[in-house]
């Protein structure tokens, strides 16, 4: 049982005493002493009682002290506090901020200021947790060295649990844990495991870490089941990520009070669509309907497009437990065999959801254009509509290629003009990131059962233009209001400008497959550009790699109230209007138009901007927990495939090892630098490659590779490999 990744040491090492003749090499000298001085910064030592400290007994390496500490003290890292005694250097500085743990060893501290982040060795930790806040005292800087510190005080806890593995004996249990903040196992005592037995996935809270006892002492909060079982292995990668992996009964109450009929005085006040031909195109597997098109050809040759959103918010109102659950959750997550909705199922699959031949409530934006997809005007309106039919991607994309099937007229000729409408976006700008998703085939118990990759064809892409031009209309309609009209306070979907150095590098690497890319310029040419890349990648082995590569040289895409346009759309505004049964922020616009449309005051800043942040945080959060989910699948579905030999390419080079993405699949796995054993293999940060030192054989990032597969650990959600000569 593991007690202590991280060899936490209290006290400086003695291991390093001469012995059988051997020397203590000078670079671990150094450290020793530092380590000495460090734990005890207090007191005074002459090198006589740092020799004897860090067990040092040979004549020449004492004299060799003597030599450290004075380079020490010139480098006012020690203090000479009369001759020949020297204690650390007290800077007086303090600093406040957050504590990061890391199972590694290699804890810091980050200043609330956002200043320079500071190694935290554990020795100097004080047990403060991953989030905590902190005082730290920063220790003097030696040349060459990272900022130092020790946690001198512990503010404020971060309320935090952790996931893992029960081990239970007749007299105490551990949690076996594999987070990547906590190196130590929790200590639980028998009468806090809440009927947990041995082999349980379970969540627990630390309590305590007493000062001097290496495991944190915690208690079970929730037993989620045994580990293997795929639906507990689910709810754990949830709940390492803090998301929630069950629905509130009280919530799930309040949505059955409310009623599914339609009342007629509400049908009265809003624009009437149940006569108009509308249908909705979604996944085979889709139950929530957020969005409808509905489609009508006039007597001037126009077309009047209807983009018909499920009007959530006349359901879920501000302050209500349905509406703070949803605000706390912000979106749905979406595992690889599963949906966590935001809202209840009640509301969520049912009484929003736009399902075929039921009247539904929604907020609208209907478009004239003509054929060359030109519009001519538009109009936000709250709307009723009857859905004349469900179509599937796959049905929608049949009836768009063969020409037949139910309302073919329309549908091609909502096809022709979403075409017309991606290609003036391109033309201005827009980045063309069609990238494939892995996805699985799964048995009845979760089993991955074979992979496959889902492209996006013509039916997905005539949705997602249509609802690209709502989403820019709405913000529009908002944020540019005319000359004479106040800009009021909007949520808008901003997506900034990419970070020129990490564009610069990129070009750079991509150099060596023979690409070349523009990083200056107007926008139009750059994105441009980036296409032209993309499309000679594409079919490639590389194409997966630079695809990824160049989504990281992109900034994120984020909420904000302040409009800075969205880079990767070519957008000067954006928002998100079309997804309000599984995204937040939709809610938030959709009440803000309400508002607004009735001529009401522009909402107070601060809260929507708090909002924003949120949503922002809780989606990346729930991006991470579904990669997680997509990586425990990985790992399943190559357990039965141990010793067999693959070809893929090296998607990662880090100090510890190469990542290599499996062309067959896609799964990923690591080769650990120890097992490359040919030579001494050093990490090129700048040249994204492992050096032989002795052969300078190079394993660079992109490179074609052969290996084996070692070893699946699902625990760890990690595949191992060892390359193939």
């Amino acid at each position: 049982m593991k007690k202590d990744k991280s060899k936490r040491k209290d006290k400086p090492e003695k291991k390093e005493k001469k012995k059988g003749g051997k020397r203590m090499r000078k670079e671990v000298m150094i450290q020793s002493v530092v380590n000495a001085f460090q734990s005890s910064p207090k007191e005074a030592f002459n090198y006589k009682q740092i020799s004897k400290l860090i067990g040092v007994e040979n004549m020449m390496q004492r004299m060799q002290i003597v030599d450290i500490l004075y380079d020490l003290a010139a480098d006012h890292f020690i203090t000479e506090i009369d001759r020949g005694r020297y204690k650390l250097h007290d800077l007086g500085s303090q600093a406040s901020g957050t504590f990061n743990r890391r199972s590694n060893g290699k804890n810091f501290f980050v200043p609330e200021d956002g200043g320079t982040p500071v190694f935290i060795a554990e020795r100097n930790s004080a047990h403060a947790m991953d989030g905590d806040k902190v005082t730290v005292q920063l220790f003097a800087k030696r040349r060459g060295a990272e900022p130092e510190g020790e946690v001198i005080q512990i503010l404020e806890r971060k309320e935090a649990t952790y996931v893992g593995k029960l081990q239970v004996t007749k007299a105490f249990a551990f949690l076996v844990t594999e987070d990547k903040t906590l190196a130590n196992d929790i200590f639980i005592p028998k009468d806090k495991l809440k009927g947990g037995k041995s082999g349980d996935k379970a969540i627990v809270q630390i309590e305590e870490w007493p000062e001097n006892q290496k495991n944190p002492i915690g208690k079970v909060v929730d037993i989620l089941g045994q580990a293997g079982d795929n639906t507990t292995e689910m709810h754990a990668i949830l709940a390492e990520f803090g998301l929630p992996y069950k629905y509130p009964t009280t919530v799930e109450k309040a949505a059955d009070r409310i009623p599914e009929e339609i009342p007629q005085e509400e049908i009265d006040k809003r624009e009437d669509f149940r006569n108009t031909l509308t249908f909705t195109i979604d996944p085979r597997d889709a139950k929530d309907f957020d969005d409808a098109l509905s489609v009508r050809k006039l007597e001037n040759g126009e077309w009047e497009v209807g983009v018909h959103i499920a009007d959530v918010t006349h359901y879920v109102r501000p302050e209500s437990i349905i509406e703070r659950e949803a605000q706390s959750r912000a979106t749905s997550v979406y595992l690889v065999d599963r949906t966590i909705p935001m809202l209840p199922e009640r509301l969520s699959n049912l009484i929003c959801s736009l399902r075929p031949d039921e009247e539904k409530l929604c907020f609208s934006v209907i478009f004239n254009m003509d054929e060359k997809a030109e519009l001519k005007k538009y109009r936000i309106v709250r709307t009723v509509i009857k859905s004349n039919r469900r179509f599937t991607y796959e049905e929608a994309q049949q009836i768009i290629e063969t020409g037949e099937g139910d309302h073919k007229e329309e549908l091609l000729a909502l096809n022709s003009l979403a075409k017309k409408l991606r290609e003036k976006r391109f033309g201005n700008g827009a980045i063309n990131f069609d990238r494939y998703e892995v996805k699985f085939e799964i048995d009845p118990s979760g089993k991955p059962l074979s992979v496959y990759f889902k492209e996006a064809k013509d039916a997905n892409k005539l949705i997602e233009e249509f609802m690209l031009l709502a989403n820019r209309t709405v913000a529009e309609y908002v944020g540019s209001p005319g000359k004479e009209k106040p800009k009021k306070a909007f949520v808008y979907r901003i997506h900034e400008s990419p970070n020129p150095e990490k564009m610069e590098n990129f070009a750079t690497f991509i150099r060596r497959f023979g690409y070349k890319l523009k990083v200056d310029g107007v926008q139009a040419d750059v994105s441009k550009s980036i296409n032209r890349l993309l499309d000679s990648a594409q079919g490639k082995p590389e194409e997966n790699l630079i695809e990824t590569l160049a989504i990281r040289a992109m900034q994120k895409a984020r909420y904000s109230i302040d409009n800075t346009g969205h880079y990767g759309l070519a957008f000067e505004y954006y928002t998100h209007f079309t997804s309000p049964i599984r995204r937040y922020p939709d809610m938030m616009v959709h009440r803000l138009l309400e508002r607004y449309l009735a001529g009401g005051r522009s909402m107070q800043k601060d809260k929507l901007a708090e909002q924003c942040d949120h949503s922002s945080s809780m989606e990346q959060i729930a991006a991470n927990a579904e990669r997680a989910s997509v990586k425990y699948k990985q790992v399943e579905f190559m357990k039965d495939k141990l010793g067999m030999v693959f070809d893929g390419v090296i998607s990662g080079v880090t100090e510890w090892g190469l990542y290599v993405e499996l062309n067959e699949n896609k799964c990923e796995g690591m080769v650990p630098i120890r097992d490359l054993d040919d030579d001494y293999y050093e990490f090129d940060d700048k040249n994204y490659c492992l050096s032989g030192r002795r052969t300078r054989r190079e394993y660079r990032l992109g490179d074609p590779i052969t290996i084996q597969v070692v070893q699946a650990n699902l625990e760890r959600k990690q595949l191992d490999f060892m390359t193939v000569k």
